[in-house]
C-alpha cells in the first residue's frame, strides 16, 4: 500500500511545478477573449436590437482561428523591435498579443453598436487576431518549456485555464452588465461597456504571467544556419535584399514543413492521417449532443446544469488524470487508451436515446464522457507537441492543430442527416465503431516510429562500434 501511495505521490508531482502554475495562467489569458467575440458578443449585440443577418455575420469572425496557421511562420521566425529585444522571441511575441487584446477589448467598450456599428466589428476583427496569435505563441511557449512528458501536465492546466476563462467572460461578463442595471431588463449601453471594460483589465493576468515568466531556451542554430546558406544562395541570382527576404520567406514558411516529412519520412503519411482522424468519434457526437438533450424532452436547466457543471469538472478531472498516466505510461499508450474510452462512451448515449428522459443517467453519460475527453485531448495535446521541432514549433504545431479538425468537421455535417434516416440509437453506434479504427492507426503509427528508431539505432551504432540499439516498442 506504502508502494502505490509513494508512487501516486510521485505522479502527481508532476502538478508541482511552476511552469505548470504559469500555463494555467497563460490558459486564462487564451481563454477570456475567444467568448468576448463569440457568445457573448451575440448576448449584447441581440440585446442591443441588432438584427439576426447582421449578427450572422459578426459569426464570420471566428474564422480567424481556422487560418491562424497562415501567420504562425512569422511568430517563428521573426523578431518584433523592442519586445523581443527585452524579452525573448516567445515572450515579446505574446506581450505584444495581450496588448493587442487589451486595445481591442477596450475599443469594443467604448464602442456602441446602434450608432457605429462597423468600428466595433473591426475592433471584434482584431481582437480575433490577436487572440489566435496569442494562443500560436502560447503553444510554441508550451512545447518549449518542457520536456514531452510534462506536455500532458502542462496542457491540463492550460486547459483549467482557459474553461475557467471562458466562464468568466461569459457568466461573468453577463453578471457584470447584470449588476450596473440592477432590475432592469431594457437595453442599457453603460452594462454592456462596463463589463467589456473589466474584461480588458483581466487580461492583465496574462500580460504579468509574461513579464514574470522565463523565455524557453530553443535551439535555432539548424533554422538559422539553413536561413543563412540559402542567403547565400540566392544572392548569386538576386539583389542581396531580395536574396535576404526570399531566404526569410522560404525559411519561415516552407522549412517547416520540409523538417517534418524529412523526419518523418514514410511515418508522416501515417501521422497526418492520425491527426487528422483521432478526434472524429466525439466531433461527429458532439454536433448533435444538444439537438439530442432537446428530442430526449431536457430542459435548458438540466443541460445547462448538467453539461457546464458535471461536463466542465470531469473534463478537468480527466485532462489531470491524462497527465499523470501520460508521465507513467508514456504518450502512445494514453494516445491509444484515449481514443478507446471516446469510442465506447458514446454507446452510453445510445443507450440513454434507447431508455429517454432520464436524469441521472445523463449526468452520469456526461460525465464519465467528458473524463474519457480529458484523458484523450491531453494526450493528443502531448503527442502534437512531440512532433514539433526546436525553430518550427508555432508552425508546425498551428498546422497540425488545424489539420486535427478539417475531416472530423466534414464528416460531423452529414450527422443531422444520418439521424433523420436511422435515428439516434443508431448514429451514436456510429459515432463509437467509427473512432475504432483510430486505435489501429495508432498502433501503426507507433510501430512505424518504433521502426524508424532501431534503423536509426543501427545506423549510429555501425557508425560508431557496428552494433544496434535495439529499442523497445513504447505500445
Amino acid at each position: 500500500m506504502s508502494v502505490f501511495l509513494t508512487q501516486i505521490r510521485e505522479a502527481l508531482s508532476v502538478y508541482n511545478n511552476k511552469r505548470v502554475f504559469i500555463l494555467l495562467l497563460l490558459g486564462f489569458s487564451a481563454g477570456l477573449p475567444l467568448m468576448l467575440v463569440f457568445s457573448t458578443l451575440s448576448f449584447w449585440l441581440r440585446e442591443a436590437g441588432v438584427d439576426r443577418a447582421a449578427i450572422g455575420y459578426f459569426s464570420w469572425i471566428a474564422l480567424t482561428y481556422a487560418f491562424k496557421w497562415a501567420w504562425s511562420p512569422l511568430v517563428d521566425r521573426m523578431s518584433l523591435p523592442l519586445f523581443t529585444r527585452f524579452l525573448g522571441r516567445r515572450r515579446g511575441w505574446m506581450l505584444f498579443a495581450q496588448l493587442c487584446l487589451v486595445g481591442a477589448i477596450l475599443g469594443m467598450s467604448v464602442s456602441d453598436p446602434l450608432v457605429n456599428l462597423e468600428r466595433l466589428a473591426l475592433c471584434a476583427l482584431l481582437l480575433a487576431f490577436a487572440s489566435a496569435t496569442q494562443d500560436i505563441v502560447i503553444d510554441a511557449f508550451r512545447i518549449e518549456s518542457a520536456p514531452e512528458k510534462m506536455q500532458a501536465a502542462l496542457a491540463a492546466a492550460y486547459q483549467v485555464g482557459y474553461r475557467s476563462a471562458m466562464i468568466i467572460a461569459t457568466a461573468g461578463a453577463l453578471t457584470i452588465a447584470a449588476w450596473v442595471s440592477p432590475g432592469n431588463d431594457d437595453y442599457n449601453l453603460q452594462a454592456w461597456q462596463t463589463a467589456y471594460f473589466v474584461m480588458a483589465l483581466l487580461m492583465g493576468v496574462g500580460i504579468l504571467t509574461t513579464l514574470f515568466s522565463q523565455e524557453p531556451h530553443v535551439d535555432t542554430k539548424h533554422a538559422t544556419d539553413k536561413e543563412r546558406q540559402l542567403r547565400v544562395e540566392f544572392a548569386a541570382k538576386y539583389p542581396k535584399k531580395v536574396a535576404s527576404a526570399l531566404a526569410w520567406l522560404y525559411s519561415a514558411s516552407v522549412l517547416p514543413f520540409i523538417d517534418f516529412f524529412k523526419r518523418y519520412g514514410k511515418s508522416a503519411i501515417l501521422i497526418l492521417l492520425l491527426i487528422s482522424c483521432y478526434r472524429i468519434s466525439d466531433i461527429v457526437m458532439g454536433i448533435m449532443a444538444n439537438v439530442f438533450y432537446v428530442d430526449m424532452g431536457f430542459t435548458k436547466e438540466e443541460i445547462a446544469f448538467i453539461s457546464k457543471v458535471y461536463g466542465l469538472i470531469m473534463t478537468l478531472v480527466g485532462a489531470a488524470f491524462g497527465g499523470v498516466l501520460l508521465m507513467r505510461y508514456g504518450t502512445m499508450k494514453i494516445l491509444f487508451l484515449g481514443a478507446l474510452l471516446v469510442a465506447i462512451t458514446n454507446l452510453l448515449f445510445a443507450w440513454q436515446a434507447y431508455i429517454g428522459y432520464n436524469v441521472p443517467f445523463l449526468t452520469l453519460a456526461i460525465s464519465v464522457d467528458n473524463f474519457s475527453a480529458g484523458i484523450a485531448t491531453a494526450a493528443f495535446i502531448a503527442y502534437l507537441s512531440s512532433l514539433t521541432s526546436s525553430g518550427y514549433s508555432a508552425t508546425q504545431y498551428a498546422l497540425l492543430s488545424s489539420i486535427m479538425l478539417l475531416f472530423p468537421k466534414f464528416i460531423a455535417g452529414f450527422s443531422g442527416v444520418y439521424v433523420d434516416a436511422y435515428g439516434y440509437i443508431n448514429f451514436f453506434i456510429a459515432a463509437s465503431l467509427i473512432g475504432f479504427p483510430v486505435l489501429l492507426l495508432v498502433v501503426l503509427v507507433n510501430r512505424s516510429q518504433n521502426q524508424a528508431m532501431v534503423v536509426d539505432g543501427a545506423s549510429a551504432g555501425d557508425a560508431l562500434d557496428g552494433s544496434a540499439d535495439k529499442s523497445k516498442p513504447s505500445l
